[in-house]
C-alpha cells in the first residue's frame, strides 16, 4: 500500500483544497411569472420549464 514519505506542507494543502469552497446558488428569473428560482428546477410558482408547463399548481 503507498504511503506519503513526507507530510504535504499548509501551503501544498492549501493549493489542493483552493477550489473547496462553496459557491453562491445561481439563480435565475422564471420567463412566466418572473419568480427568482434556481437554475435547471423547475418554478415552484408556476410550474413552468423550459417553455412547458409540467406541474399543475393549485392556487
Amino acid at each position: 500500500m503507498a504511503v506519503p514519505k513526507r507530510k504535504h506542507s499548509n501551503h501544498r494543502t492549501g493549493i489542493r483544497r483552493a477550489h473547496d469552497a462553496k459557491k453562491p446558488l445561481e439563480l435565475q428569473y422564471c420567463p412566466k411569472c418572473s419568480t427568482v428560482k434556481p437554475s435547471h428546477v423547475i418554478c415552484p410558482k408556476c410550474g413552468h420549464y423550459m417553455g412547458r408547463r409540467l406541474v399543475e399548481i393549485e392556487s
